[in-house]
Order: structure tokens, then C-alpha cells, then sequence
């Protein structure tokens, strides 16, 4: 959401988008009114309430005038005008000059395309042949314990023993004891 601390600077900014605005009709300028006088009486009275929802003006001037009012009213009016815009049409919350310059600066495009989808894809810098080339050795180390007769385990057991040195103490221990077995 916005900080509450400069809403005033960005519905001055704000102000021409939204009176230019087609998505901003009579029912969504309705609801914000309302929804300003009745949870935020001291903002909008029901008095100025009144005069906003008026249907005889044009929905551009009322809503000129509304803006004019929340800006002169202060930041917590512009804060709370800001909130119920987001909540009423968070599309055009989000279309706001204001927000796209804000979104923009926080995450540039060009920095998000490239610096992402490269992290994205690449899960082993060594590449598919080196995790084949482990896999395989590991399945032949395997077989040839598993299914080797007594004479060909004889041989294989200094050979387990050094390949036993990189692994966890754990893995280790449990492959000593299988040689040794």
C-alpha cells in the first residue's frame, strides 16, 4: 500500500489521471464516497457526502471536486482515499502514474529478465555429464558388490575402504562395516 506520509504529494500528482480516467464512473465514484462518509465521518460529513454524490453534476466534476477536497482536507483524508480506491478498483489502484513509477523503481524490468531466469535453470554448473558419470560409477560400485562373488568382493574391499573417506561419518560407518561384512 502507500505510505501515509506522502499521499498528499501523489493525489496532486494523481489528480489529472484520475479525472482523465474512463474506468472512474458514477457508481465507483459513489462507493467512495460512501465508503469515506461512513467509516471516516470526519473526513467527508454527510453534509459534503451529499454534495459529491449529487447526480445532476457530471461524474468528472464531482469527482474534481472531491479530489480538491481530500487534498485540502490533508494527508490521513488522502491516505483513506487511497485505501478505498484500492479496495473498490485495484485495477485502476494499480494503473496509477504514481504507482507505476513506484513499482518501477523498486523492481526494474531489465534487472528481473536477466538476473532470474538465469539463477532459474541453472541447478549444477558442471553440467548433466558429471552427475551421469557419479550415477554410473555409483551403480557399478554397487553392482559389483551386491551380486559379485566371494573372490571379486576380496578385491573391491581396499577399493571401498578409500572411496569411504569422502563421505559423512555416518555414510562412512555404514560402509566399512558393509566391507568388512
Amino acid at each position: 500500500m502507500t505510505d501515509i506520509y506522502d499521499c498528499h504529494e501523489k493525489l496532486q500528482r494523481d489528480t489529472q489521471f484520475l479525472c482523465s480516467h474512463q474506468r472512474l464512473d458514477t457508481e465507483l465514484v459513489d462507493r467512495l464516497v460512501l465508503q469515506l462518509n461512513r467509516i471516516y465521518p470526519q473526513i467527508l460529513s454527510d453534509k459534503e457526502a451529499h454534495r459529491f454524490r449529487n447526480l445532476s453534476v457530471p461524474t468528472k466534476v464531482r469527482l474534481a471536486e472531491l479530489l480538491t477536497h481530500l487534498y485540502v482536507k490533508g494527508e490521513e483524508a488522502c491516505h483513506e482515499f487511497y485505501r478505498g480506491l484500492h479496495i473498490h478498483a485495484e485495477d485502476v489502484y494499480t494503473s496509477l502514474p504514481t504507482r507505476v513509477t513506484q513499482r518501477d523503481m523498486v523492481e526494474p524490468k531489465w534487472k528481473y529478465n536477466a538476473a532470474s531466469t538465469q539463477e532459474r535453470y541453472v541447478l549444477n554448473d558442471r553440467g548433466p555429464m558429471f552427475f551421469l558419470s557419479c550415477f554410473s560409477f555409483l551403480v557399478g560400485v554397487a553392482m559389483l558388490y551386491y551380486y559379485g562373488e566371494g573372490d571379486t568382493l576380496r578385491c573391491t574391499r581396499p577399493f571401498l575402504h578409500c572411496s569411504a573417506a569422502a563421505l559423512s561419518n555416518g555414510a562412512k560407518d555404514v560402509l566399512i562395516s558393509y566391507a568388512e561384512v
